[in-house]
């Protein structure tokens, strides 16, 4: 039973009626830092509401992200005043341009001392908020708590879904007036699923896409994670298997179909062609005539310039919003509706199609294959193909068909993750595609381990951006969350160094080369069990005990780029 307690008052207050809302609207877990606002509320008096204690409010921000977004439900992040809130923003931030519905709470100064910029860490917070997220207001009245939290719930989850923010002044979250718990709000009303924009009309333009896919010699589907929050995957992958049409995803759409199906294309990245040193996205876009991009999100980071390579095209944009960006994107045909609503009405229109000749991509997976068997021992450090293949071998022994999630912290290491990891379905291999930054990999992992607790989840990150946020290790321990963690590790901002080769042909040093940390003794000192592997034959060892310990796991893996092979000086991002 829920305690209802707020010290010497036993009056329930706004930070009552605050958490009891957000149970009702399914949130089950807080991720934050508290400051003095914990004079005014204790998260523990509402049963089936977890407060979850994080070292920094960036990994409050990005648990929450993931969570919510594998769930598909709101979740929810908390920060205290001033510099609580920044160290928040860039979370915000994260879950707005990676498309997540997170409810975002941050302490205020008390109301009556809000002078933002002179009050002692004082600062504007809604105005800090408004231009990341979907809803940003303050409480003035605490009777209106529970209203708020109703419109930050529906803006939040209206696409393109994102973080709602709500900044609550320490007095009114403690105050007692205007509030009754037992008072009748209704039901909370959670969106099932992310409510869409639909075009009056938009039947007709589903016509003409089905149209022009019977016309079609080589249609290609490009498909987002918005298929995946309007539940449309199922009805995807049998639309695709009955007319034997390729899948290209997103980075972060990958899984939509499993690793190894026949008509999974994969996840493109433009530095594929200098990764493989290989002519991969003219493979794969090259003989296509018709492109249908289905829950396309330009924030994803596949950029219309990938799929125009080859034969002249036309493209077709199914989306539950408008188009933001028609400068870069003007499709052919535009159908604004939901993503499940327009799979079914072109699986109708197309009822009597037969299956079409998909274009071969065999060179390519030839390519890709050899690539990541490559036997070759390094002696300055292991390369990250042979990491990613490891940790693809270890997944595909350990989890149950169709589970497992491999996690991408944030830098050059991740393309190859967005081109080899293995997901066998929807969000089976996350990374931050549309903020993507440093230290996004064990918030990341976290939420991905409470939203899947039965299954594995490997994470893989870079020395740079790891070590930017390595205190929520101690987390990862405290919690016991068996995350195992791969940290490649060549003392060097990798993908920055890249650039500097790209634009001068040569590295600046000072500028992206660190001394050296151990992370074996950083991990055991935050109390994770760890181990160093130079070999892939150590790393398989490794990777085998980490998934059978049931406990977190870390393996630091010195690895190196060849920065002069393959095509990246012709690299146009």
């Amino acid at each position: 039973m829920s305690r209802v307690s707020t010290g010497p008052s036993e009056h329930p207050t706004a930070a009552h009626a605050l958490l009891k809302r957000l149970k009702e609207h399914g949130v089950e877990k807080v991720f934050g830092v508290v400051g003095r606002e914990a004079a005014s509320i204790l998260f523990d008096e509402q049963d089936g509401v977890e407060f979850i204690l994080t070292r920094h409010e960036f990994t409050a921000g990005v648990a929450a992200d993931v969570l919510a977004r594998i769930t598909g439900r709101p979740q929810a992040c908390w920060a205290t005043l001033g510099p609580g809130m920044t160290n928040l923003s860039t979370g915000m931030a994260t879950s707005m341009l990676d498309r997540s519905p997170v409810i975002a709470l941050a302490a205020q100064s008390e109301s009556h001392d809000i002078f933002p910029n002179d009050t002692h860490q004082c600062l504007d917070l809604v105005k800090i908020a408004e231009p990341m997220t979907k809803y940003a207001v303050e409480l003035e009245r605490p009777a209106e708590i529970t209203d708020l939290v109703d419109s930050a719930v529906f803006a939040a989850m209206t696409e393109p879904v994102g973080p709602s923010f709500i900044s609550l002044p320490v007095d009114l979250l403690g105050s007692s007036e205007g509030i009754d718990i037992t008072q009748d709000h209704g039901p909370a009303r959670t969106p099932g699923k992310p409510i869409g924009a639909v075009q009056p009309g938009w039947e007709s333009a589903a016509d003409q896409a089905a149209a022009m896919v019977k016309d079609a010699k080589n249609p290609v589907f490009v498909v987002g994670a918005a298929a995946i929050r309007a539940g449309a995957v199922p009805a995807l992958r049998a639309l695709a298997e009955r007319l034997n049409i390729p899948v290209i995803t997103t980075y972060i759409a990958k899984g939509v179909l499993p690793h190894g199906h026949e008509l999974n294309y994969g996840a493109v990245t433009g530095y594929m062609d200098g990764i493989l040193s290989f002519p991969a996205l003219e493979t794969l876009f090259g003989p296509a005539d018709v492109i249908l991009t289905i829950g396309y999100d330009y924030a994803e980071d596949l950029r219309p310039s990938m799929w125009e390579r080859g034969i002249e095209k036309k493209t077709v944009r199914i989306s539950p919003t408008a188009n933001p960006v028609p400068r870069i994107y003007r499709p052919d045909v535009d159908v604004v509706t939901d993503v499940l609503a327009f799979v079914q009405h072109l699986d109708a229109a197309t009822g009597d199609l037969a299956a079409k000749d998909r274009h071969d991509i065999a060179p390519l997976r030839e390519r890709i294959a050899e690539f990541l068997a490559d036997p070759k021992h390094y002696e300055d450090g292991m390369r990250v193909h042979q990491v990613m293949d490891s940790m693809n071998t270890v997944m595909a022994e350990i989890a149950e068909p169709g589970e497992g999630t491999i996690v991408s912290d944030i830098g050059f290491f991740r393309h190859y993750g967005v081109l080899f990891a293995r997901a066998d379905q929807p969000f089976g291999f996350l990374t931050s595609a549309g903020c993507s930054s440093f230290g996004y990999g064990i918030p990341a992992a976290i939420g991905a381990q409470m939203a899947r607790p039965d299954q594995p989840t490997f994470l893989i990150a870079g020395d740079g951006g790891f070590h930017s946020n390595s205190a929520d290790l101690e987390t990862i321990a405290r919690l016991n969350l068996p995350i195992v963690t791969v940290v490649v590790n060549n003392d060097t901002n990798g993908l920055i160094e890249l650039y500097q080769n790209i634009g001068h042909h040569r590295s600046h040093d000072p500028a992206v080369k660190f001394t050296g940390v151990d992370f074996v003794q950083l991990a055991q000192a935050n109390g994770v069990e760890a181990t160093k592997a130079s070999t892939r034959e150590e790393l398989l060892a490794a990777l085998r005990k980490g998934a059978e310990l049931g406990r977190p796991y870390l393996i630091e893996v010195p690895v190196n780029y060849d920065f002069s092979a393959g095509g990246f000086g012709a690299l146009k991002v």
